[in-house]
């Protein structure tokens, strides 16, 4: 396993620390700092007991200049010949990478640099495998989403976004939190999945022997909590998805649903906008942002525009009411891949026309309408056939009250007022099953559990679910939600 020479020699000088009665790893060391506190307080001649990762070392016979890194934040160490004595000869068996605790007294350099006077010196943990190199050792993108606990030492804009992130996530359950909602964990072993147009991954529960699923969206349980009493609620989980993985998808994902009581989807495109007014407030003090080459103004209100009227609007053809063919044509001079087993119309022979007509119309709202917008906007009155779980507009039954907020090109989310009545829901149900019959591997099971639970009665309610990890990824301005993923899934 650590069979490199610098390993090697690595190990070597383990041994010989190990010889001399030193403990090289051990179990604790109590700190009066973090580098960060020392920093951001600093002034001379304070007493500090800090610690640190060794980052840099720069010898000069009887003294040495290092750095030390602690969560993200480095400060120099000066140490004396002098004034450690015997523990001096310690730095012959340190290197980069190496743990290290330390006592010592705060001054400034005639340079300016704050500084730690090092009068006493342990080694915490002895690092085997040596860092890469600063600029030369961990360029490869890959490489990096590979060994993120590399790449977390040596990119700081690496820890930058995941720690947006985190900040993300925790102003999101305040400003929840703040109006009321309650988070309630819902199962993500589900024996029947739903809530989604995706395939899930399966598994063998032993204990049950049946199969289970992960599940593709929260959506079906919340939605029971509604008809179980609870006005508020939301759940920040994960969610996984049996598909491909791109800038904007990772099988494993983050995911904000949540559901109240008594409102439509007008309330909620209003909850949207105070959230991203929330977000952008406390993590960058405006409402807006650069993204890219964007500027991004979150101000209220965003622009609303119509699905077919937004398809118009950025390919100049009018999709409402069209045929299959006509589409089908479109989508060619469009050079949209309409064959039959593309990833878009995962069909069987004998789907009808006007189902793929319209699974065609929202492949081309994806690939030529969601790229072109860059300000914060909502997409609404979707086709009915592609929101099972949506109510009818009143004005028009084969639209249905559901909205997309797009921000910078990218769909981050799906909004309805709720579908609450169980004869419709089950009659949506039942078409979607036979849409699965006819290959439709997408379409959404029938849960009668669900249907019980609308049939006891559910309230009017609006509901919203956002993906985090693309949230993230604007609001950190980072360009794949990789980077915004401590860990991302990766071809091996």
């Amino acid at each position: 396993m650590f069979t490199s020479e610098q390993e090697k020699i690595r190990i070597a000088k383990l041994l010989s620390i190990i010889e001399k009665g030193i403990n090289p790893y051990p179990k604790r060391f109590d700190r009066t700092h973090t580098v960060g506190e020392i920093k951001r307080s600093f002034c001379d001649g304070k007493d500090v007991r800090v610690a640190g990762r060794l980052v840099a070392l720069r010898k000069h016979g009887k003294s040495t200049f290092g750095n030390i890194l602690d969560d993200g934040e480095k400060i120099q160490i000066y140490l004396k010949k002098d004034m450690l004595g015997e523990k001096y000869s310690l730095l012959e068996f340190l290197d980069i990478g190496d743990f290290l605790g330390i006592r010592g007294n705060t001054f400034t350099t005639h340079t300016g640099e704050p500084t730690i006077l090092v009068e006493d010196l342990v080694l915490l943990s002895k690092s085997i495998s040596p860092l890469p190199e600063k600029w030369h050792g961990l360029q490869d993108k890959e490489l990096r989403y590979r060994r993120r606990y590399i790449d977390f030492i040596v990119n700081p804009e690496s820890r930058g976004s995941i720690e947006t992130r985190a900040k993300i996530l925790r102003l999101t359950r305040k400003f929840l939190d703040d109006r009321g909602f309650l988070e309630i964990e819902t199962p993500i072993l589900q024996p029947l999945y739903g809530g989604a147009f995706a395939e899930p991954f399966k598994t063998h529960y032993r204990a049950l022997d049946r199969e289970f699923f992960m599940r593709i969206s929260d959506e079906l349980y919340l939605k029971r909590l509604i008809c179980g009493g609870f006005n508020k609620v939301y759940e920040i989980g994960r969610d996984f998805r049996n598909e491909g993985q791109d800038r904007l998808h990772n099988p494993e994902f983050t995911q904000l649903e949540l559901y109240e009581a008594y409102k439509d989807y007008t309330d909620i495109k209003n909850l949207v906008e105070e959230l991203f007014s929330h977000l952008t407030q406390n993590l960058y003090g405006s409402r807006k942002i650069n993204y890219g080459e964007l500027e991004l103004d979150f101000a209220s209100p965003w622009e609303t525009i119509p699905y077919f009227d937004a398809i118009a609007k950025y390919t100049n053809y009018d999709l409402y009411n069209a045929d299959y063919k006509y589409v089908r044509r479109v989508a060619e001079q469009l050079k949209i891949d309409v064959s039959e087993c593309s990833a878009t119309v995962k069909s069987g022979k004998n789907l009808t026309p006007s189902y793929i007509r319209d699974k065609l119309i929202d492949k081309i709202f994806g690939d030529e309408v969601i790229p072109m917008i860059e300000q914060p906007t909502f997409i609404t009155d979707y086709p009915k056939s592609i929101s099972p779980l949506a109510k009818e507009k009143e004005d028009n039954p084969d639209l249905v009250e559901r909205f997309e907020p797009v921000i910078a090109g990218i769909e981050i989310g799906n909004a309805f007022s709720e579908l609450n009545d169980p004869l419709e829901q089950q009659k949506r149900f039942m078409e979607q099953m036979s849409m699965r019959e006819e290959g439709d591997k997408e379409t959404q099971p029938l849960d009668e559990d669900f249907l019980k639970a609308l049939g006891m009665g559910m309230p009017p309610t609006g509901g919203l679910g956002l993906g985090m990890d693309r949230i993230s990824m604007i609001l950190s301005n980072s360009s794949t939600i990789k980077d915004v993923i401590a860990f991302p899934q990766m071809r091996w």
